[in-house]
């Protein structure tokens, strides 16, 4: 049985975006801005896109901005913002736990002479409000926090941030900006975009195609472009666009928005029988993700076990799981957002992170538990940690 839970990393496209997608790569291929049959083609292809990412998102057509990715979008956002706004202040404030997209760009700007204030979280990978909170200050131009973690699945509260920028900016006079990396909850989560200023999401984790993503900008923030060239994107992203992509885009967003609820539900089963079953079959081990975090992650350390380890003897069995972010996973050394939730050494070593889709059934899960218990047992027995 072949069994993909690496859900989180990429996902598998739906059929409709592949055909989509191909339609515009084998015969409307042209120019979106050539002025002939063929560009208008591709051009109406990127509105019809453009209109089903706003529908999904709850925005207006104009306030969506297509990227390569989410990690594009994540620095745009960002030193978009910082641009706009460093006349009225050079603080940023973010969690410890943010993606590496929005971390390494956090790092750039330090060196650029901006203050970055990292958040910390606690054990169950929540931002401590009240750390926040006491962060902002009147220098403050920027609040950057995940929706949902890519590692654990932790839902920060994102409405509590909205009304925190708000009643904190009004005090202080002045307007904190907040942008979320909604990339591991778009397609996932119902969003409510109503006090986000920008919004970060990616096609290959919804099942669309991968070299694409988005970025909301809420209408009024003119935030500067740094692609410079033909002036696409609303002079904001200048380049050819990758009309393919961005019609399996639009396309994933809108398969992804109509079915939602049932999707939603069916991940939320996988994950709720996966774990009541390593919990009853597999002893000594910690589960990082909260029962009520995300319905597509679910991330465990098994006790004396290397997670590597364990991951490669699941992919002998046709189960592909990860060991945390397939971003940082080919990096030396141990997962920030683990180690920010206090974690030691060995329950960091030992996780595995399980990230399900619509497509996972419960008949998996019950060969995933046959398999891992075996797998589990065979290491701790040899002492993969010698």
């Amino acid at each position: 049985m072949f069994v993909y839970l690496d859900n989180s990393a990429t996902t598998r496209p739906y059929d409709e975006v592949i055909s989509e997608s191909v339609k515009y790569m084998e015969t409307d291929y042209g120019n979106p801005s050539s002025l002939h049959r063929m560009g208008i083609i591709a051009e109406k292809a990127i509105k019809e896109a453009r209109k089903r990412m706003a529908f999904s998102l709850g925005a207006r057509d104009d306030e969506v901005y297509f990227t390569s990715g989410g990690t594009e979008a994540d620095n745009m956002a960002l030193f978009g913002a910082v641009q706009a706004r460093k006349r009225r202040g050079n603080k940023i404030v973010t969690s410890q736990i943010e993606h590496p997209a929005v971390l390494e760009s956090c790092r750039k700007l330090e060196e650029l002479g901006f203050r970055i204030e990292y958040i910390p979280v606690d054990r169950n990978g929540m931002i401590n409000i009240h750390a926040l909170e006491s962060a902002l200050d009147d220098q403050t131009i920027l609040i950057s926090v995940m929706q949902v973690n890519n590692e654990v699945g932790s839902i920060q509260p994102i409405s509590e941030l909205i009304e925190l920028k708000r009643s904190v900016g009004n005090q202080l006079g002045t307007e904190i900006l907040l942008h979320t990396d909604a990339v591991q909850s778009y397609g996932k989560l119902p969003m409510q975009i109503n006090g986000i200023d920008l919004l970060s999401v990616s096609g290959h984790k919804i099942h669309g195609p991968k070299g694409v993503g988005a970025l909301y900008i809420r209408k009024g923030l003119n935030i500067p472009p740094y692609h410079f060239g033909g002036g696409q994107e609303r002079g904001l992203r200048s380049g050819t666009e990758n009309v393919p992509a961005i019609a399996g885009l639009g396309t994933a967003a809108e398969v992804s928005c109509r079915n939602m609820e049932s999707r939603i539900e069916s991940m939320r089963s996988v994950k709720t029988y996966l774990t009541e079953g390593i919990r009853a079959e597999v002893p000594d081990i910690r589960f990082n993700s909260l029962e009520e975090g995300s319905p597509a992650i679910l991330n465990v350390s098994f006790l004396g076990v290397r997670g590597e380890v364990l991951l490669h003897s699941l992919e002998q069995s046709e189960i592909y799981v990860s060991t945390g972010s397939a971003c940082s996973s080919n990096k030396k050394g141990q997962s920030h957002v683990l180690k920010a939730m206090g974690l030691s050494d060995k329950e960091i070593e030992g996780a595995i992170r399980f990230s399900f889709s619509e497509f996972n059934t419960i008949e998996e899960m019950d060969y995933v538990l046959v398999q891992l218990k075996v797998a589990v047992q065979k290491y701790r027995k040899l002492g993969s940690f010698r």
